[in-house]
C-alpha cells in the first residue's frame, strides 16, 4: 500500500507540475481547457479523430477560446466566428506568422516560400508582388480566360467518352488534373498531365504525397528533439518529393532557355520570372532556385483544394436533388442547355454560387487556420503567450449552431438574396475557407472562377449516376487538403 501511495504521489506531482507550468507558472490568465499530461500534454485530447473534429469536441466542453499544450507547443484553438473577429481585426499582425512544420523544412522550402516565410519579411513582400502581377490580377485572369475554357472544355470531352463507355469519371481525379492543366499551361504553356492516360500519374501523385506528408501527425512538430532521427519519414519523405518536382521544373527552366537562346520567347509566368532573374533590380534574387520553390507552391496550393471543393459539391448535389434541379434549371435559362459557360455568364448564375458557398462552409479544403504569435497579446480577457500556436478551426466555425439553421443540412439557399455572403470573411468572419487578414489565400479569385465554370460545365452538360453499388458517404481524408476518402465516382449520361 506504501508503494502505491509512493507511485501516487509522484503522478499526482508530475500533474500539478505540468497544471502551473501552463496555467500557474504565469499570473497571466491562459484559457479553459483540459489538464495536459506530463511530456506529450494533451496530445491524448486529440487522437482518435481528425484534428479539426478533436477540437471541436474540446471547444464544445471548455468554450469558443481554449488552450492546449501539444508536447513542447503551447497551442490556442479559436471555435467561433466572434473570437476570430476580435483576434484579425485587433491583432492580426502580432499572429500573422505560420507555425513551422519540420515537413517543410526540406530542401529548405521554408525560406523561399510565400506560404511560409513571415509575413513582414521582404522575401514574402517581393513573392507576393510578384505572384498578383503575374497570375491573380484581373487584367492577368481576364487574359488566360481562354486557357482555362479550353481546359475545361477538355474535361467536358472526356466526359462524353465516358459516356459514351459507360465507364465512371473519378471527380477528384479528373478536376485535380484539369486543375493541374490550367496552372501548368498558366506558368509552362504545356500540360503536365493527360485526361485519357490513365497510367500517367507520378506528378499528380507527388503532388498528393506532398500534401498529405505535410498535413499529417509529425511528432517533430510537438518533440523537436526528435528532428534528426525524423522517427516517422516524413521529412524524408517530403524531401524526395520536392526533389522530384524540381526536378520536373527545372527540365521546363533549361527548355526555356534554350529557347530563349534561339530568341523564340513566350508570355507565360515563367517567361516573367526569367525576365526578372535577368533584371536582377535588387528586390528579390529571383534565380533558379526561387524560381522552382514558387513553383512548388503554386501547385500544391492551387490543385488539390480545387478538385476537393468540386468533389465535395458534387457530392452534395447528389445528396440534395432538389437543389441539383435548382442549379439545372438555372443553367438552362441563363446559358442555355448544354452550351459552354463562359466567365462572363458566373454573374449571372447566382444560385450555383451559392451551392460553392454552401459546399465551402460544410467542407473547407483547410479546415484549421495555423499562426504563430510572434508577441504576446490579451484576447477576449486572456492571455496569448509569445511563439505558441493560434488555430483558427474553421470547419468548426462554419458549422456553428449559434451562427447556421440547421448547420448539417446542404442549403445553399441560406445565401441567397438579401443573405449574400462574402467568403473573405467580410461577414463577421462567418464564412472563411480562405483565411483571413494577412494569410488570407492569394488565389481566392482564381479558384472563384474556376471551380464555379467546372461544376457549372458538368452539370450543364450530363446527368449523373452513382457508379454500380457506390454509395454517397462524407467520410474525409487526412491530409494537408481535406478531401474525400473514397472516390465519388459518378457516370455520366449525355443530356
Amino acid at each position: 500500500m506504501t508503494i502505491h501511495m509512493y507511485y501516487i504521489g509522484i503522478i499526482c506531482g508530475l500533474l500539478l507540475l505540468a497544471w502551473t507550468s501552463i496555467h500557474g507558472g504565469n499570473k497571466k490568465k491562459l484559457p479553459p481547457g483540459p489538464i495536459p499530461l506530463p511530456l506529450i500534454g494533451n496530445l491524448h485530447n486529440i487522437f482518435g479523430a481528425p484534428p479539426h473534429k478533436s477540437m471541436e469536441r474540446l471547444a464544445n466542453k471548455y468554450g469558443s477560446i481554449i488552450s492546449l499544450k501539444l508536447g513542447r507547443l503551447p497551442t490556442i484553438v479559436i471555435s467561433s466566428s466572434a473570437v476570430a473577429k476580435e483576434a484579425v481585426r485587433k491583432h492580426d499582425s502580432a499572429f500573422s506568422s505560420k507555425t513551422p512544420k519540420d515537413a517543410v523544412e526540406a530542401h529548405n522550402h521554408h525560406k523561399f516560400s510565400i506560404v511560409w516565410l513571415p509575413v513582414d519579411s521582404g522575401r514574402r513582400k517581393s513573392l507576393r508582388t510578384i505572384l498578383n502581377s503575374c497570375i491573380v490580377t484581373a487584367n492577368k485572369l481576364d487574359a488566360n480566360q481562354d486557357l482555362r475554357s479550353t481546359k475545361i472544355s477538355e474535361l467536358i470531352a472526356y466526359c462524353h467518352r465516358c459516356s459514351q463507355t459507360g465507364d465512371a469519371v473519378d471527380f477528384g481525379i479528373a478536376a485535380s488534373d484539369i486543375a493541374i492543366n490550367v496552372l501548368s499551361n498558366t506558368i509552362f504553356s504545356a500540360d503536365l498531365v493527360d485526361l485519357c492516360e490513365k497510367s500517367e500519374k507520378k506528378f499528380k501523385d507527388v503532388i498528393r504525397s506532398i500534401t498529405f506528408q505535410i498535413g499529417k501527425f509529425n511528432m517533430v512538430d510537438y518533440f523537436p528533439v526528435l528532428k534528426w532521427i525524423d522517427p516517422q519519414g516524413i521529412n524524408g519523405s517530403t524531401c524526395a518529393g520536392f526533389a522530384e518536382m524540381f526536378r520536373i521544373f527545372g527540365d521546363f527552366i533549361d527548355e526555356r532557355l534554350e529557347q530563349r537562346k534561339k530568341n523564340q520567347k513566350t508570355k507565360d509566368v515563367l517567361d516573367i520570372l526569367l525576365n526578372m532573374s535577368e533584371e536582377n533590380d535588387g528586390n528579390i534574387d529571383m534565380d533558379r532556385n526561387q524560381i522552382e520553390h514558387l513553383c512548388l507552391d503554386l501547385f500544391i496550393a492551387g490543385t488539390d483544394s480545387s478538385s476537393a471543393t468540386l468533389e465535395w459539391a458534387m457530392l452534395e448535389l447528389m445528396k440534395n436533388p432538389h437543389a441539383m434541379k435548382k442549379a439545372k434549371a438555372e443553367l438552362a435559362q441563363v446559358v442555355g442547355k448544354k452550351e459552354a459557360i463562359k466567365e462572363a455568364d458566373l454573374v449571372r448564375l447566382p444560385y450555383l454560387h451559392c451551392i460553392l458557398k454552401e459546399t465551402l462552409r460544410i467542407h473547407p479544403p483547410v479546415p484549421l487556420l495555423s499562426r504563430k504569435a510572434e508577441q504576446e497579446f490579451e484576447l477576449c480577457g486572456y492571455f496569448v503567450p509569445k511563439s505558441s500556436q493560434v488555430i483558427i478551426n474553421i470547419w468548426s466555425i462554419g458549422r456553428d449552431p449559434t451562427i447556421w439553421k440547421d448547420p448539417l443540412v446542404f442549403k445553399p439557399e441560406r445565401f441567397w438574396g438579401s443573405n449574400v455572403m462574402d467568403i473573405r470573411g467580410q461577414d463577421d468572419f462567418k464564412l472563411v475557407p480562405f483565411g483571413v487578414g494577412r494569410r488570407m489565400c492569394p488565389a481566392i479569385s482564381l479558384a472563384m472562377r474556376t471551380v464555379p465554370i467546372m461544376l457549372g460545365s458538368l452539370l450543364n452538360s450530363f446527368d449523373w449516376v452513382v457508379e454500380g453499388d457506390d454509395y454517397l458517404d462524407v467520410e474525409e481524408k487526412s491530409g494537408l487538403i481535406v478531401g474525400k476518402l473514397r472516390p465519388l465516382r459518378l457516370v455520366p449520361i449525355s443530356l
